[in-house]
């Protein structure tokens, strides 16, 4: 393989696929990444055999070829050298690179030595094209409510799935639950894609990228954005049928500007560290506010109040930082926050009529 390639291209590629590349496994060709010429382009990929990793970059080819290079060193190498030309040249197993006044050879290994990357049939598959913004805030709020238990692991990923008409995205670790609906559909869908896979696909997404096309097939998730192509396997197992926690009704209902629930949650937030986050709501109807309480037996305690549209008279207790977290993933600048009583599940959603998101949270026992 002889190429001339970009440092500022190369660079970008490498870092992008280097996050895959695994260092914790019994298989050391998987710390490398695979550099490949195709047509007039660079294949630059990295797979840990869960998630497969791949950008294409533009490269004046002198003559074709293939071969392996280890991740950490090739990525923090060509991050490190100026904005000039970077010729690559493979002799034997070994990568020759020069770029203005450096030069450096880099042991590799053979490219066949490589895992075969995963394809996926486009003709057989379910595919959407989603506008990245919407990829993202879908993404962004509702990964915050999967599970780190490998024990459960239908948990911790986002379940994607058609319901009425609609592809909806939802997730749930236990204690807390989103949904968001993210576009029509007229497929039948139904895949747990790892919350591993679509951080990747959120770091991958850069300014300028449009759209994300996301391809279902029944084991495997493609996301292609420009020229990066992510694919991942499903997670086994079937989802816990979540909606039969959403509340049909609430007796308590509070209408606040989102700006000052956030305020008073994380004052209080400060005040409950020692006990584990622990804060109590109180709402109020006739003094149309929600007040929010907290201890820390060696610092002191907190009270913070804001003004709110209240219906009816209530007290639970909540984890500040599930509160916060929801706040922050909740359009709009005015919240709906509802419950019934100490132990019923609490909604979180925009008070805008065609909000498309929920957020749950269970009630700590005080």
């Amino acid at each position: 393989m002889e190429i001339t390639v970009t440092q500022e291209n190369f660079a970008r590629a490498l870092t992008a696929v280097g996050r895959v590349a695994s260092n914790k496994t019994q298989l050391p060709i998987l710390n490398n990444i695979l550099l490949r010429t195709d047509g007039n382009r660079l294949l630059v990929a990295a797979t840990n055999l869960e998630i497969a990793t791949t950008q294409y970059i533009g490269a004046k080819v002198v003559k074709p070829g293939a071969i392996t290079i280890p991740a950490r060193l090739i990525s923090e190498f060509i991050s490190s050298l100026p904005k000039e030309p970077v010729e690559l040249k493979v002799k034997g197993d070994n990568l020759h690179i020069n770029s203005g006044k450096y030069t450096s050879i880099i042991n590799g290994v053979i490219a066949d030595d490589f895992p075969e990357l995963p394809t996926i049939n486009e003709k057989s598959s379910i595919q959407y094209s989603i506008k990245t913004e919407d990829f993202k805030q879908a993404v962004s709020q509702t990964i915050i409510t999967t599970s780190s238990d490998s024990t459960r692991p239908v948990l911790t990923g986002v379940y994607w799935h058609s319901q009425d008409g609609q592809l909806v995205l939802a997730a749930t670790d236990g204690y807390r639950l989103s949904e968001r609906v993210l576009v029509e559909t007229k497929s039948e869908v139904s895949a747990i894609i790892p919350t591993q896979t679509l951080q990747e696909v959120l770091r991958t997404i850069v300014d300028g990228d449009d759209e994300v096309d996301v391809l279902f097939d029944e084991t495997q998730v493609r996301f292609r954005i420009n020229d990066a192509e992510i694919i991942s396997r499903l997670i086994d197992g079937n989802f816990p049928d979540y909606r039969q926690l959403v509340p049909k009704k609430s007796d308590n209902i509070v209408k606040i500007a989102k700006s000052d629930f956030m305020r008073i949650t994380k004052i209080a937030g400060l005040f409950a560290r020692e006990s584990g986050g622990s804060i109590t709501l109180t709402v109020s109807e006739e003094t149309k506010s929600l007040s929010i309480h907290s201890i820390a037996s060696q610092f002191g305690e907190n009270t913070s109040e804001a003004t709110a549209e209240v219906t009816g008279e209530g007290q639970v207790t909540l984890n500040s930082r599930y509160l916060t977290e929801a706040l922050g993933v909740i359009d709009g600048d005015e919240v709906e926050f509802s419950f019934s009583g100490k132990l019923s599940p609490c909604v979180l959603k925009s008070t805008d009529v065609k909000t498309n998101y929920y957020h749950i949270i269970m009630p700590l026992k005080s």
